[in-house]
């Protein structure tokens, strides 16, 4: 089944008095557990069409379903992790991960056995009476992370969550995400401007144009990646030596780049 749809999507708004067309046709389907990553030139519109499948946001023309229902409003079907961590500061680790299932209604022991299940697989084992402060940047966002998981949406929603990160960690947090998305399959949809995150990250990667931002091209990724079998290499760095990843994100760069070259 198709979990994500957007079909004939557009999206306009005024600025100064002139009417600003930020995405025009926009048809994509996202399958259920399906991981797609969209790149594009600033200002394409690639945080706008997360913001509508968040109920953030509503398009101009077209809509926007999920599991077959329009979106008019946020849902607990649908979590979102930014790039800002966006956690309580006078809140624990635990305190932090649990607040979404205390708002449902889980019960204590419940919440207690989801919460502990996710600073395991997040590797916050230890940390679990620390506040945000006493974090780095990278263990905040395992928070931010585990936090949206705990709720069990079916889609989860990312909008450039490791670009506050430095090099080395925004690395190590790609590798645990893939470790968590394949212990935790959900429906993903990730934006980020890092080609070798969304190829390293995806089943599918959609490239966008410059504004109006339109599908210029869906790269395939996850067929190339079960071929190669590169879940048998262990580091990020492996992966990304390979022939076809290499030619993946060369091919990505090519598009983007003649986005730049027209808009210039």
């Amino acid at each position: 089944m198709s979990r994500i749809v957007f079909h004939h999507v557009g999206r306009s708004f005024t600025r100064g008095g002139t009417t600003v067309e930020a995405l025009s046709g926009i048809d994509l389907e996202i399958r259920d557990r399906e991981f797609v990553a969209i790149v594009g030139p600033s200002g394409c519109g690639k945080t706008t069409l997360m913001r509508m499948v968040a109920g953030l946001e509503f398009p101009t023309t077209g809509s926007v379903r999920v599991d077959d229902r329009e979106i008019t409003e946020p849902g607990p079907d649908r979590a979102v992790v930014f790039q800002a961590f966006a956690l309580f500061p006078w809140k624990t680790v635990e305190a932090n991960i649990g607040f979404g299932l205390r708002c449902k209604g889980v019960a204590e022991a419940e919440r207690a056995k989801i919460v502990q299940r996710y600073i395991g697989l997040m590797g916050l084992s230890g940390y679990e009476q620390a506040y945000p402060h006493q974090l780095s940047g990278g263990m905040q966002q395992r928070v931010a992370i585990a936090r949206s998981y705990a709720l069990d949406p079916g889609v989860l929603l990312m909008d450039e969550p490791f670009g506050a990160l430095d090099a080395q960690t925004r690395v190590v947090m790609q590798e645990e995400l893939v470790k968590l998305a394949r212990a935790q399959p959900r429906t993903v949809l990730f934006i980020t401007h890092a080609v070798e995150e969304a190829v390293y990250l995806a089943d599918r990667v959609v490239v966008m144009s410059r504004r109006p931002g339109r599908i210029r091209e869906i790269v395939q990724v996850g067929n190339v990646r079960r071929e190669e079998r590169w879940e048998d290499l262990q580091h990020i760095e492996e992966v990304m030596d390979t022939a076809s990843f290499v030619h993946l994100r060369t091919h990505i760069w090519k598009l983007l780049r003649e986005q730049h070259l027209e808009a210039a």
